[in-house]
């Protein structure tokens, strides 16, 4: 499907196109297949680019055509950008977008066609994120399982039917890396106040969230089994665990959050 005739063409080579288009070039695409559009690349990514021999645009060219058309940028410049790639849209063209709250019925009335909607997430930039995916009833099977092998260079995609659920999977995947964050930010904070020095408690509190990470990812066990391994009855894990799990404990403040996160995610949409 993609060839130099019917291009993958990036608009926007930032942190999850330019993720992207590294996992592409390391699977092997065609370079030639490949033209990525965007005005204000940084330096090195345009070093990466010719150096892949990757064909760069500033604007859409003339009498270009895409066989799959990627947009890669923040949902507030999606109108301009949309404006200016209606050219590139084809028969045939399946527009891919990566934005939060932009629906498939935004691209519909503005480019036309098949439609694939995606929200990735920021581990994404290391081959480890998740993209949660849904298309419109003109994307051809081939063109799902051409545009599946694409996102797979990122991390594994989860395909839905109904696209309201785009919204809940922005909320755990595509938000979720900030909260995961955030608990390092916590936990620090926490050891902090039991009397660690600041960075020590900084270090303990990374490396024990991105080791567990780890775990849970080689692991067969589910995250219940994984947490019940680490609690010795009656012990230190049972004490901390005893206040994360009360009615009034983290639950409830997740509930609420990615409550918060989906609505948002609908409200970006229209």
């Amino acid at each position: 499907m993609i060839s130099a005739a019917n291009p993958l063409v990036l608009v926007g080579a930032g942190n999850m196109g330019g993720a992207m288009l590294t996992g592409w070039l390391e699977s092997g695409i065609d370079p030639a297949a490949i033209v990525v559009i965007d005005p204000k690349t940084t330096d090195a990514m345009s070093l990466r680019l010719a150096s892949a021999k990757v064909r760069l645009e500033s604007a859409a060219p003339d009498g270009l055509v895409a066989g799959i058309l990627m947009l890669a940028v923040k949902p507030q410049i999606m109108d301009q950008v949309v404006a200016g790639v209606g050219g590139l849209v084809g028969p045939q063209t399946v527009t891919l977008s990566v934005a939060a709250g932009k629906t498939i019925s935004y691209f519909e009335e503005r480019l036309g066609g098949a439609v694939v909607r995606t929200i990735p997430n920021t581990p994404a930039m290391i081959g480890r994120g998740i993209t949660g995916a849904v298309a419109n009833a003109a994307v051809s099977a081939e063109a799902k399982a051409e545009i599946d092998k694409l996102l797979s260079v990122c991390g594994p995609v989860e395909w839905v039917e109904d696209e309201a659920l785009i919204d809940a999977i922005t909320a755990v995947s595509g938000s979720g890396p900030a909260y995961v964050f955030y608990l390092v930010e916590c936990m620090a904070e926490a050891g902090r106040k039991c009397g660690l020095p600041a960075d020590l408690a900084m270090r303990l509190a990374r490396a024990t969230v991105t080791g567990a990470g780890e775990l849970m990812h080689q692991s067969p066990d589910g995250a219940a089994t994984l947490r019940q391994n680490v609690t010795s009855p009656n012990g230190t894990t049972a004490a901390a665990l005893a206040v994360l799990m009360a009615d009034d404990g983290i639950q409830p403040l997740f509930d609420a959050a990615l409550k918060a996160a989906a609505d948002r995610s609908r409200e970006l949409a229209g």
